[in-house]
């Protein structure tokens, strides 16, 4: 048995967490026990807190950006030991058999299992995960600013990845907060030329430090249509309605808009601006155990991390009502 101490909110609705006590059971014979360190504070955290997707379940802990050292291991964890430091994002186990886990799509699974969906996250002084998304961290990685990169990083990578980017490609980001910095910092160091789309237009010399070759108004028309044409692939970062028939425009044929943001609208595709020019429009959600430690390995040697601000665990609300108030800049890590 393992005691954790947590902050839940215990009811819909509830205005603030709250400290929040519970037991694990007998550590599986594939699981490990997790002394946490940092834990990020990501959107979907807020997400769920609201229910805003229909799958909350409370009393909820939030936190699926986990840094921690493994203090148990079960009798069958694979490559993991006491001591070593570790990372656990948005899932916390695969069933290990189904076609997608077999052919290293763990996180397609369709039994898998999410950090903080009908279980407790790291928003604790511990937790369990299964030792295939028990992620090993890299030597030299900085632990303070790795957690955020479990979630976020591995969203805004795996979408390089699916469109096979090349550092010949030019490709845009929506979105320069907390997913599109990163996306920023990732796409310059595979040497692409980097097309930042933002609505704030006071941000665009950070954002050309960020790692952006160029930084287009999103709200300007004519600067939109300046890009017409030339983008091999978009990523878009943000959950709000865009005007999808000017983004599409500014695709080069064959080009791709891949969203990560989760849009709750239905998005507006016109066929025709599919059609023309041979362009696909896609979406994923986060990648592989494999893909993650690859992912890592790339920060660590190219220095890459996102900006943070951390608060101590203890200040959790004052922490999520600074993200809530659009201040941080531009994701927030809570230290345990």
């Amino acid at each position: 048995m393992l005691n954790v101490n947590a902050f839940a909110l215990k009811e819909k609705g509830a205005e603030k967490l709250t400290p929040f006590s519970y037991e694990l059971g007998a550590l599986g014979s594939e699981e490990v026990d997790i002394k946490i360190h940092y834990c990020g504070l990501c959107h979907s955290d807020m997400s769920m807190m609201e229910d805003a997707w229909g799958m909350t379940q409370y009393p909820l802990v939030p936190g699926h950006e986990i840094i921690g050292e493994v203090i148990a291991v079960g009798t069958q964890v694979k490559n993991l030991k006491k001591g070593d430091y570790v990372g656990v994002g948005w899932k916390s186990a695969s069933c290990m058999h189904c076609q997608q886990c077999m052919s290293g799509h763990h996180h397609l699974c369709r039994n898998g299992e999410s950090t903080i969906v009908g279980r407790h996250g790291g928003f604790a002084d511990h937790t369990r995960a299964h030792w295939s998304w028990t992620i090993p961290l890299p030597k030299g990685i900085n632990l303070e600013k790795a957690g955020p990169l479990l979630c976020g990083g591995i969203t805004v990578f795996n979408p390089i990845m699916l469109a096979n980017v090349k550092a010949t490609d030019r490709v845009g980001v929506i979105g320069i907060g907390g997913l599109g910095h990163m996306a920023l910092k990732f796409l310059n160091k595979w040497g692409c030329e980097v097309i930042a789309f933002s609505s704030s237009p006071d941000k665009k010399e950070a954002i050309l430090e960020m790692g952006a070759t160029k930084v287009i108004n999103s709200r300007d028309p004519e600067e939109l249509k300046s890009i017409a044409g030339q983008l091999d692939l978009i990523i878009n970062t943000t959950n709000v309605k865009l005007d999808w028939k000017s983004y599409l425009s500014s695709l080069a044929p064959q080009g791709r808009f891949h969203t990560v943001g989760a849009v709750l609208e239905p998005m507006e595709i016109p066929a025709f601006s599919l059609i023309g020019g041979e362009k696909t429009v896609s979406g994923s959600p986060i990648g592989s155990p494999a893909l993650t430690r690859k992912m890592l390995e790339f920060c660590v040697r190219h220095d890459i991390y996102p900006i943070v601000e951390s608060f101590p665990m203890e200040e959790v609300n004052e922490a999520i009502a600074h993200l809530e108030e659009g201040k941080a800049r531009y994701r927030v890590v809570l230290r345990v």
